[in-house]
């Protein structure tokens, strides 16, 4: 999946529950331009609804897309802002 986006950077949370990978993923997307994307891997299940509710509460950042595999969760945001 993550050929469709070219990935700024990959910020590797598994082993971190929540609220970690949202934690982690706000820190690095403050670090990108506007228009680069971040993709998250995680292995808490939880980080599906987290990071959509954090990426949708949010000004300046856009969840393109979540992808379960397995038991890896990988998330897309861009920095819109």
């Amino acid at each position: 999946m993550s050929s469709e986006y070219q990935i700024a950077e990959t910020l590797d949370v598994k082993g971190a529950s929540c609220p970690m990978p949202v934690v982690q993923a706000k820190s690095a997307i403050d670090d990108l331009a506007e228009g680069e994307i971040l993709e998250v891997v995680a292995t808490d299940s939880g980080s599906m609804s987290d990071l959509d509710g954090w990426a949708t509460g949010t000004d300046g950042v856009e969840l393109l897309e979540q992808v379960e595999d397995g038991d890896v969760y990988k998330h897309y945001v861009e920095k819109t802002a």
